[in-house]
């Protein structure tokens, strides 16, 4: 029997996309400015609009000559300027929010256009959400999470039921381009289901054989056109390279959190994905496909290799969970399996009834009217951003070159940029091995760290507090702090030339990292 549409019931999509985005926009949005990054990509994006270019030198550091920068997310960077003109930081998170909504939501229908079983996708969506959560930032690389599932959505549907939509995959990428590098996931999909398709053309006779040849050839006509549409961007075929220059660039890989691989000491849903898909392919009677294994061996790797590669490993491995996991339930005649069966058919049937968009609308509608109203703020947590530490620098008129933590050189660049620049920042790709070795000697006080300050001409030390070069540092007759929260230290070199602000300022911090001296600091902003 099919039921009336009820355009009041909210569906469960509804459901996954409204707890996803209410979630974030009311409870959980600071976790999404959890990293400064955003910072520098909003100052980058203004910069491109109001000289109408986009840069191929670095213009937030103080290194001289400029070095070459690839901006490859100056699309994405002018959104995020435009939307941070508009609404600020707190505009940000609510965008990025629905962004992250979305996928949800998309995965949510991909699955149950794949599957029958609506609890087992619930349940899937859930995990790969939970999953996926260890990236959420308010940064492009999350526009390449709602690209990487469009491309996947449509490179499954031609695979498993013919339908054609690959001429969407060039226009799809000429965005995807310009908005990230993580494009060059489209290519490695694109080589996968070509590989897939190698069995059937060489092993099958008759139709099947003919069905392959007319999928490699259409799937090579479209990496063929994918190619040349990749080099429609400012820097042309070089944006081919970036991706790999990067990953190639080992001490990079070895140094920065986000490309460490993921810790298993501490809970992670991720571990329970890996588990529960291991568990489940051992129970299954059904191989796996070609196109199968290769998706879950190069995603799994990628994320084993990286935890920010988690979150495509966990869109990608989600539709072949639900078909595994299906056909698992469809072979086992236990009356349990008959049970949960029928209760799944029983809400689907309930919320095909569902219909319209009245829910999602409601839901941007009553956040837009907290944003404008003042009562949704969002911005760099104080606590662990230095916030307090640049108002400070500010007003003390700090002069000359400063050594900064790289995660505080972000936060500079969208407080304090351009009247100060940095030394280091989280374009770590940009700077190259060479700085970020000398970054690491200085902060690890290794043999010539001293020289490598002088070769930079530092005249003052913006680090975190909570570190072992502040502690070495408060020891130094060299260097004296003159200013110091829970989350900031700043040391100006001890010179005749600086005296005048050691004078002004050192006294008010005598009682050092201590309680005296955080609450001397407390009143010096006050």
């Amino acid at each position: 029997m099919r039921l009336k549409k009820l355009f009041f019931l909210p569906s469960i999509g509804d459901m996954l996309f409204l707890s996803i985005f209410v979630y974030l926009s009311l409870s959980q949005g600071m976790g999404l400015l959890g990293d400064c990054d955003t910072g520098y990509h909003i100052r980058a994006g203004e910069w491109i609009l109001s000289h109408h270019s986009v840069p191929h030198h670095d213009m937030f550091s103080f290194l001289s000559p400029p070095l070459p920068w690839t901006a490859h997310e100056w699309l994405s960077e002018i959104i995020m300027a435009l939307i941070h003109s508009a609404f600020g930081l707190t505009g940000l998170v609510i965008f990025f929010s629905g962004i992250l909504a979305l996928v949800s939501l998309l995965l949510f229908r991909m699955l149950r256009k794949e599957g029958n079983n609506i609890i087992l996708a619930v349940f899937l969506v859930l995990l790969a959400t939970v999953s996926s959560q260890i990236h959420w930032l308010a940064r492009p690389h999350v526009f390449s999470l709602l690209f990487i599932l469009v491309w996947y959505w449509i490179l499954e549907e031609y695979r498993l039921h013919g339908t054609n939509r690959l001429y969407l995959l060039p226009p799809i990428l000429l965005l995807w381009v310009n908005l990230h590098g993580g494009f060059l996931a489209g290519f490695m999909l694109l080589g996968i289901y070509l590989a897939g398709e190698l069995p059937d053309f060489f092993s099958q006779d008759g139709e099947k054989r003919t069905i392959a040849r007319q999928r490699l050839k259409a799937l090579s006509i479209t990496t063929a056109i994918c190619v040349p549409v990749s080099c429609i961007n400012p820097y042309g075929f070089h944006i081919l390279l970036f991706p790999f220059n990067l990953v190639s660039n080992k001490l990079i890989m070895d140094s920065v959190t986000e490309f460490l691989s993921p810790n298993f000491h501490e809970p992670s849903p991720f571990k329970y994905l890996i588990l529960g898909l291991v568990t489940l392919l051992a129970l299954s009677r059904e191989r796996l496909r070609l196109v199968e294994l290769l998706l879950l061996l190069v995603f799994l790797n990628m994320s084993l290799y990286s935890v920010r590669y988690i979150p495509l490993f966990a869109l990608i491995s989600a539709p072949i969970f639900l078909r595994q996991a299906e056909k698992l339930l469809a072979d086992s005649r236990g009356k349990l399996s008959g049970i949960f069966s029928k209760k799944a058919a029983n809400i689907a049937e309930i919320d095909a009834s569902s219909g319209g968009i009245l829910w999602p609308i409601a839901a941007f509608v009553t956040v837009a009217w907290l944003v404008a109203s003042g009562n949704i703020l969002y911005g760099f947590d104080p606590k662990v951003k230095p916030v307090a530490a640049v108002r400070f620098i500010e007003k003390a008129h700090i002069p000359g070159n400063m050594f900064n933590n790289d995660e505080f050189g972000d936060y500079v660049i969208y407080a304090a940029w351009p009247r100060y620049k940095v030394f280091f920042d989280g374009r770590s790709d940009m700077y190259g091995s060479g700085r970020l070795k000398e970054y690491m000697q200085i902060m690890n006080f290794e043999n010539g760290w001293e020289k490598t300050l002088e070769k930079y001409r530092i005249n003052w030390i913006f680090f975190d507090t909570n570190s072992r070069f502040t502690r070495f540092l408060t020891e130094r007759k060299d260097w004296v702090l003159i200013y110091q929260d829970k989350v900031a230290s700043i040391f100006m070199r001890n010179s005749t030339t600086n005296r005048m602000i050691i004078d002004r300022y050192s006294k008010k911090s005598e009682a050092g990292p201590g309680p005296g001296g955080l609450n001397n600091v407390k009143r010096l902003h006050e």
